[in-house]
């Protein structure tokens, strides 16, 4: 499948050749600032479909929406017409237009022209032609201090740069940049199939990316805030779905190279050293410490906090003993062969270095951590009788 993508070096557009460049059966030609109008016919003749992302929507001059927008779309159909009437095939379009095309102001209005080409073209010759309106873009890649908020909030807030909120109560639209690439590169592939196999294409016309989140300015500050404040506190948001996911990842993207690292206290005494990693609001914490030959950790018991550890260098003795009835218990892990070992609420439980080297351990626990209820109870196992 070889694919035509405009405006390849704007945000989208250079998301969307990193996507495809992942994929063997996709050859990809390019449009951009540098190419002329005039080399259309010859980029589109032998394309099989157009990912058409080009556009102005930061102009110095307000004429240049007509030419970057309506003309630049006038262009490609007249392009895309000649080579359906004289290779008789179908070249399918799909456009990245605009939520604005629904408002009367300039750069809506050449946004609705250019739609109105798009419609036209595949009114007179039944070529495919899909039309998404998106919502605010967000994503790795995206300029800020530009037209996105969200680009300029991650920019800012990461370097300590003030952010300038007119109304926090204000409602936003916005779509993340890979469900934008995976809906139009989706819908592309499905008319460029039906095309090669003389089946019958998906009904051109208005089409839609999601999922659209809809959140207000004041909480997409606040979210990006707290993203900032979670390597102080190790209290990570939760970041594993939805918005929130999407969002964290784009805060990252934004980091520059000098804070792709930060700092966490390092406890140590004459045992070794203990060091928390991260912390959850609902699913516990990470940490590691160390032991010296010889060395025992532990001598206490929980009546609901659970843990995990895993020895991931040196020997390990976990001994147990039941509160109640004094049951004991050994086992024996070795770093060489990852095990994990659970604590057992109402079991008094430590761990102790059995090497000739220093023991690094992972631990789990399935709670932060809370100094004013620990849950966490002084009892060396040959007193847990």
């Amino acid at each position: 499948m070889k694919l035509l993508v405009t405006g390849a070096n704007g945000f989208v557009g250079k998301n969307f050749i990193v996507h495809l460049n992942e994929m063997p059966d996709v050859e990809v030609v390019t449009f951009t600032r540098d190419n002329s109008i005039n080399e259309l016919p010859s980029l589109v003749k032998d394309v099989d479909g157009v990912i058409h992302l080009a556009g102005i929507n930061r102009p110095q001059h307000e004429q240049e929406f007509q030419q970057g927008n309506a003309d630049l779309t006038q262009a490609l159909a007249e392009a895309v017409s000649d080579v359906v009437q004289s290779q008789q095939r179908f070249i399918p379009i799909v456009y990245s237009s605009s939520i604005q095309a629904e408002r009367d102001n300039p750069y809506g209005q050449s946004k609705k022209a250019a739609e109105d080409i798009l419609l036209k073209l595949s009114d007179t010759t039944d070529n495919p032609v899909y039309i998404y309106r998106l919502a605010n873009v967000f994503g790795k890649w995206c300029k800020p201090n530009y037209n996105s908020m969200v680009a300029t909030f991650c920019h800012n807030i990461i370097r300590d740069i003030p952010i300038q909120i007119h109304n926090e109560a204000a409602e936003v639209q916005l779509i993340y940049v890979d469900d934008v690439v995976n809906a139009l590169l989706t819908r592309v592939r499905e008319a460029i199939d039906a095309v090669k196999t003389n089946q019958r294409a998906p009904t051109s016309g208005l089409a839609a990316a999601s999922p659209v989140y809809i959140e207000t300015v004041g909480q997409i500050a606040q979210q990006l805030h707290a993203f900032k404040e979670s390597r102080e506190t190790l209290i990570s948001e939760r970041v594993g779905s939805g918005f929130t996911r999407k969002l964290y990842s784009t805060y990252v993207s934004y980091l520059p190279t000098d804070k792709f690292t930060y700092s966490v206290p390092k406890y140590g005494d004459e045992r070794g050293v203990f060091v928390e990693m991260l912390k959850t609001p609902d699913a516990g914490q990470f940490s590691f410490f160390t032991a010296h030959p010889g060395i025992t950790r532990g001598g206490h018991y929980h009546h609901t906090k659970t843990e995990k550890f895993l020895v991931i260098k040196g020997k390990a003795s976990f001994k147990f003993r039941h509160m109640v009835t004094g049951e004991f218990y050994e086992l024996f892990t070795d770093g060489s062969q990852p095990e994990i070992v659970e604590t057992v609420p109402g079991w008094s439980h430590d761990i102790t270095n059995v090497g000739d080297e220093e023991m690094v351990v992972m631990l789990w626990a399935n709670e932060i951590f809370d100094r004013e209820n620990p849950d966490t109870y002084a009892c060396p196992l040959m007193l847990a009788q």
